[in-house]
């Protein structure tokens, strides 16, 4: 069942929400990770690019009526957890996370260690992947176990 998609009428509104419930509480994932959202990702993660390769200068409606699937997709244990893709090194990461669990909604995370060793995330987009979800779902599965050994040899 899909989470209730969410209704405003301004931008502002959604800026708000974005705020009140990613930005100031925590959010946690389904395996104990604490996900942070800086204030700074609502353009990234809620507007488009209007020629689909330059500056993101279209607010989404799409995207933003589906912002409470971003803490429901990253709380769900049957979500199915993807590497990240580094486009410009045109590689995986284990340090990336795409989440997937309603339609082609992807949510993604980039992980690092904090100082007690265990791991964080920062939440970098979320998106309606329709054009690209057939390449998401070709990619590596994320580890935990993979993740770690990336971070901790980062460290050294």
């Amino acid at each position: 069942m899909f989470p209730e998609l969410v209704i405003y009428e301004t931008v502002d509104e959604y800026r708000q929400h974005y705020e009140k419930y990613y930005c100031k509480r925590p959010v946690i994932t389904f395996d104990g990770i604490r996900v942070f959202f800086p204030k700074n990702k609502f353009t990234h993660a809620f507007y488009e690019s209007s020629d689909r390769r330059g500056a993101k200068d279209v607010f989404s409606l799409q995207r933003a009526q589906r912002i409470d699937w971003i803490k429901n997709t990253l709380q769900c244990k049957e979500a199915t957890l993807y590497q990240g893709w580094n486009a410009r090194k045109k590689s995986y990461f284990a340090d990336g996370r795409v989440s997937v669990v309603y339609e082609n909604f992807v949510v993604i995370i980039r992980l690092s260690l904090k100082k007690d060793g265990s791991l964080k995330g920062n939440f970098v987009t979320c998106y309606q992947a329709d054009n690209s979800i057939n390449k998401i779902r070709m990619s590596p599965l994320w580890h935990l176990d993979e993740c770690l050994e990336l971070l901790r040899s980062k460290k050294k």
